[in-house]
């Protein structure tokens, strides 16, 4: 498939399209993974919602995390995630992956951002602002939160300015107070045109069937054209099949997947997703001519990631008593007191649009000829010259 598109594209695209270095792969796929590991904890405690995620935003706010930690708590981030962010090597790939995402040869847009804020007479470690600006590319921006609503804005300013308006008002009244010593930000943002766009003459109201039984009608696009499709089985034989949507250049996607069955669990099919298991997608699907029908859909949601973290092991940095962030400062005891995440997704007959953003707010210690997605499915925005995934999410009911 690599290579197919490679002959498609334009030369001023064609080192966009080119695989990455092993580096970049290996962290892409480490961070991506870990992303995955994540959103498989949030869908796990609300089955039955929908859900909108970005598996990259969280690996992005704990790599920054990760850097200001020691001991226990720098060692739990590192098992979680399988890789140190200031191994050799490992901050070059970040910066290759975030230009290779952000590539402005590609008209489809993709913004990154990620920022620290941090209380103005907190004394910081004295090489955690050079590492964090080698890895990040960016500088630590300084704000008293003792004015905790005025930090407040400055903050929801940033993730508004960063996400063009989609994300406002991230963080809410009482989130920080006079105890809040800093607030690590990770900020996205999508619009990507489809290859092929739906009519919007061809949307007409269609049943979809949720997972309880009842159906709901809701407006669906539908096309007729030639996608990469391909049927395949979870170890329990549970059949599903997956469809892919280009964007415009094609270096990035969305895919869709879902069970056969109107009944069948979609839980048994996002417990098993990694990067091994897309790319197995994608590598088996072939371009047929289907008949697509999608529903058009705009999710909006929340996630408290303590929980999905403590699970997965991360659990000293959200104790008082417990986490160790003398990397970051030696000045005072800090801990994390909320890790939280908001994403927004619209996808319509034109593309789709998305942001998301992804904080850690740290306190000081005190094959059917026709496919109709007429039920529950996962969708996922990748990155395909990386496997990175942007966004993710499950559609129980659009």
């Amino acid at each position: 498939m690599m290579m197919m598109m490679m002959m498609m594209l334009p030369p001023a695209l064609l080192a966009a399209a080119r695989p990455p270095g092993p580096g970049v792969s290996r962290v892409a796929g480490l961070a991506t993974d870990f992303g995955l590991e994540v959103f498989r904890e949030v869908v796990k405690a609300s089955p039955e919602r929908n859900v909108a995620f970005s598996p990259y935003g969280v690996a992005a706010v704990l790599a920054m995390l990760q850097l200001g930690a020691a001991g226990d708590s720098r060692s739990q981030i590192e098992g979680a995630m399988r890789f140190a962010v200031d191994d050799w090597g490992i901050p070059q790939a970040l910066r290759q992956l975030q230009k290779l995402v952000m590539d402005p040869r590609n008209r489809d847009v993709v913004g990154l951002a990620d920022a620290v804020f941090v209380q103005r007479d907190l004394e910081l470690a004295p090489d955690f602002m050079p590492r964090f600006h080698r890895i990040f590319r960016q500088t630590v921006k300084q704000v008293d939160f003792t004015e905790s609503e005025q930090a407040r804005g400055i903050i929801n300013d940033w993730v508004q300015k960063h996400t063009e308006g989609m994300i406002q008002d991230f963080l809410q009244k009482g989130t920080l107070d006079e105890r809040t010593r800093l607030v690590l930000v990770d900020a996205i943002h999508f619009k990507g045109l489809w290859s092929l766009p739906f009519q919007a003459a061809a949307t007409r109201p269609r049943l979809f069937h949720k997972i309880d039984g009842s159906s709901t009608s809701v407006p669906m696009m539908e096309q007729t054209a030639k996608f990469n499709y391909g049927e395949f089985s979870t170890p329990e034989g549970m059949e599903y099949d997956v469809i892919e949507l280009p964007y415009q250049e094609e270096t990035l996607s969305m895919l869709i997947a879902a069970p056969f069955g109107k009944d069948a669990a979609l839980s048994a099919l996002s417990s098993r997703i990694n990067t091994r298991l897309v790319a197995d997608w994608q590598s088996s699907m072939v371009r047929v001519t289907r008949l697509l029908v999608l529903p058009k859909f705009s999710l909006e949601s929340e996630a408290d990631l303590r929980g999905p973290l403590e699970a997965l092991g991360v659990r000293d940095v959200f104790s008082a008593s417990k986490a160790n962030f003398s990397s970051l400062s030696g000045q005072e005891s800090l801990f994390v007191a909320q890790a939280l995440q908001k994403v927004k997704i619209d996808v319509s007959e034109s593309g789709t649009e998305a942001s998301s953003a992804t904080a850690a707010v740290v306190y000081s210690r005190m094959a059917p000829l026709e496919v109709v997605l007429d039920r529950p499915f996962l969708f996922l925005v990748r990155h395909n010259p990386t496997g990175t995934l942007l966004f993710m999410g499950q559609v129980m009911e659009p």
